[in-house]
């Protein structure tokens, strides 16, 4: 029996053009949703209700040589408009100037506390340790450089004291270093990729990751869940899918916003996104047994979606791969074997989808950043260069995910945080 590489190459084709196509229609559909059934009649975010009560936040600011972001991170603390919240940072073995500029801080910021460790051990470690020490019920976690909205923590306890089943929250990261061509890709990135996606997840029930620049908790569900794992090489989506098998839920708060740094450099982004990657395919890895041993259907959706996109990858390269040979092999393989990079009608189809996604995802989004509509042609082109960048980290995380040592910690190093 012989292969019928035409067949073949023509399902890689259906389906490597095809899964984008249907998972654009499914995370517009779930973003338009979350936007009439949660967001349409909401506040904006700069003018919050007054809550029936303002509870102790504890920020944990896990901090490893952070020095050139200190200062504006812990300004745009000091102008949060809450009135009771304290601040956790935790130097973890810091080895420029950080230890001295928090102990600086702490005479002039009395909600400010200082934990030194003595060496590396990772941000998981650096947010159990605050966890520790913080005395609030809800904790707020945030990234060394990261600027957060002064009503965040308003719009947070706010959805807390919504939903007593909530465990956990996702914030609303957005991107403040544009001046170079892959940082404002990722503006598109934000709004038209992981905006959108988070809030169809929050509608259908589950998400995989908060963000870890900013996101909050309750102490109780991270108890549960048996706090940080050491071992965890992307903190925020371990615990967020340990949260979710714990029977908490973790939902996307778009209102509680913060500004960030992002890579912008291709070596800076391709590190970043294959360590999300990996991350990825350990924590899920770790996850299906307990899953389906508890039962905890809800997670299906996200768990279904994550293998098939692995799979999608992996097609990608296979359809690639017969590609090459083809245009190499014309005559021994009779010409393209049934794949292009590019078929033409279904080029037109996934071009017309994302115009169509980039629309809606500045619709939804343009209540939380002026000016958006002038990112349309980087958001356009965004989900192009994402699938690409997915497809590369995807099919090289399984295998080092794989062969990771299974107890070895997710220690930090200074990541790219763009051209300053």
């Amino acid at each position: 029996m012989t292969l019928d590489w035409h067949a073949i190459s023509q399902t890689l084709a259906a389906f490597c053009f095809g899964y984008p196509f249907v998972m654009a229609w499914y995370w517009m559909t779930g973003g338009v949703l979350f936007r009439l059934l949660r967001e349409r009649h909401e506040p904006l975010p700069d003018a919050p209700p007054v809550l029936p009560e303002y509870p102790l936040v504890s920020i944990l600011l896990p901090c490893f040589n952070e020095e050139d972001q200190a200062a504006e991170t812990f300004a745009a603390l000091a102008a949060l408009e809450y009135p009771n919240f304290e601040i956790i940072a935790v130097n973890d073995g810091s080895r420029d100037n950080t230890a001295s500029i928090l102990d600086d801080l702490v005479k002039t910021m009395p909600q400010l506390r200082v934990v030194h460790l003595a060496q590396n051990q990772g941000k998981s470690t650096a947010l159990n340790v605050g966890a520790l020490v913080a005395a609030g019920e809800i904790l707020v976690g945030i990234d060394g450089d990261a600027l957060l909205d002064p009503h965040a923590l308003t719009w947070f306890v706010r959805r807390f004291q919504s939903d007593p089943s909530l465990g956990a929250l996702t914030g609303n990261p957005r991107i403040r270093n544009r001046g170079s061509i892959l940082g404002r890709l990722q503006v598109g990135e934000f709004s038209s990729i992981v905006g959108l996606i988070k809030r169809a997840q929050s509608t259908y029930g589950s998400i995989f990751t908060v963000s870890g620049v900013i996101c909050a908790f309750r102490k109780r569900a991270l108890q549960d869940a048996g706090w940080w794992s050491a071992a965890a090489l992307t903190d925020d989506v371990d615990v967020t899918w340990r949260i979710q098998l714990a029977g908490w839920k973790a939902i996307f708060e778009p209102k509680a916003i913060c500004w960030i740094l992002m890579p912008e450099t291709l070596i800076g982004l391709w590190r970043q996104r294959l360590r999300w990657a990996e991350g990825g395919v350990q924590s899920v890895i770790a996850a299906t047994p307990v899953m389906f041993r508890q039962k905890r259907w809800r997670l299906l959706p996200i768990w279904g979606n994550f293998l098939i996109s692995l799979l999608w990858a992996y097609s990608m390269c296979a359809g690639i791969t017969l590609w090459l040979i083809s245009s190499v092999f014309t005559e021994a393989t009779g010409g393209m074997l049934g794949f292009g990079l590019m078929p033409a009608w279904w080029g037109t189809v996934l071009t017309l989808t994302y115009i169509l996604q980039s629309c809606i995802s500045v619709g939804v989004d343009s209540r939380f950043e002026k000016g958006l509509a002038s990112s349309i042609f980087w958001i356009i082109w965004y989900p192009i260069v994402f699938w690409i960048l997915q497809t590369m980290t995807a099919v090289a995380s399984l295998p080092r995910a794989l062969l990771r040592p299974r107890h070895a910690k997710g220690t930090w190093v200074s990541p790219d945080r763009g051209l300053r």
